[in-house]
């Protein structure tokens, strides 16, 4: 079973110090749920794992062995149980994973699915700062890959792209018309203050507008504003969905 509280441990071990008495080793343990988010190959054997966790927020760690093992093998797109250990916060740690879900397996059944989930990962990569908590945004993580194993892909994608921005500052309010308040013809979107605009109050400015309703061109303008602030560029994944759409594929 999956236990939604976190913890926090530190150990300290006695030492002495050559010629200086006695000091201290102190060792941290951080345990919490997470969402197996990427992994790459660090020598033959272990891998170098990024998990979303719903209380310390993305982190990074060694996953041992994770390259060789026959069972229970670490996927990306799994939801586990994880624990965190490092003698210093500021050093790599090491990963102890326990799989209880994998949600990737029936995504990637479908081209179409995978592409969202990796495009979805790889945007928490880029634009989530390390060990910063984002507890709403990893549940609505979590029922976006439940939905996609179950149904559809790219309305779930950019629903969670949504929820995405909202997190990053961009919170997007449809719900009535920016300029005079009107809840009726409401076909333009501000990209200044992410509010609609009625028809009425867009004629000015209709050059300047993005069409209502949302689609994934819309939100990537968004996103490619938020990247750009971080100095950093947009995930090629988050291209190919877009190109993906406009063909048809996805």
């Amino acid at each position: 079973m999956l236990r939604h509280s976190a913890h926090v441990f530190f150990v300290a071990t006695k030492y002495l110090l050559s010629g200086a008495g006695r000091g201290i080793i102190r060792a941290m343990k951080l345990e919490s749920v997470g969402i197996l988010i990427g992994m790459r190959p660090m020598g033959e054997r272990d891998s170098v794992a990024r998990i979303f966790t719903r209380d310390f927020g993305v982190m990074c760690g060694v996953l041992r062995g994770a390259q060789v093992a026959r069972t229970n093998r670490p996927l990306v797109g799994q939801i586990g149980a994880v624990a965190w250990n490092a003698r210093l916060e500021s050093q790599l740690g090491t990963f102890h994973w326990e799989s209880a879900r994998n949600l990737a397996a029936p995504i990637m059944m479908s081209g179409e699915k995978l592409s969202c989930m990796n495009c979805a990962f790889d945007l928490i990569q880029t634009l989530l700062p390390e060990r910063e908590v984002y507890s709403r945004l990893y549940d609505e993580t979590l029922e976006m890959l439940v939905q996609m194993a179950t149904g559809d892909s790219v309305d779930t994608y950019l629903n969670w792209e949504i929820a995405l921005l909202r997190e990053l500052g961009y919170a997007l309010d449809l719900s009535h018309c920016s300029g005079c308040g009107a809840r009726e013809n409401l076909n333009w979107l501000s990209p200044r203050t992410g509010r609609a605009v009625c028809d009425n109050c867009a004629a000015p400015y209709i050059g300047r507008l993005y069409k209502l309703p949302l689609t994934l061109d819309t939100t990537l303008r968004f996103v490619e504003n938020i990247c750009a602030s971080l100095g950093t560029t947009v995930p090629s994944s988050r291209m190919r969905i877009v190109s993906a759409a406009a063909h048809k594929k996805i």
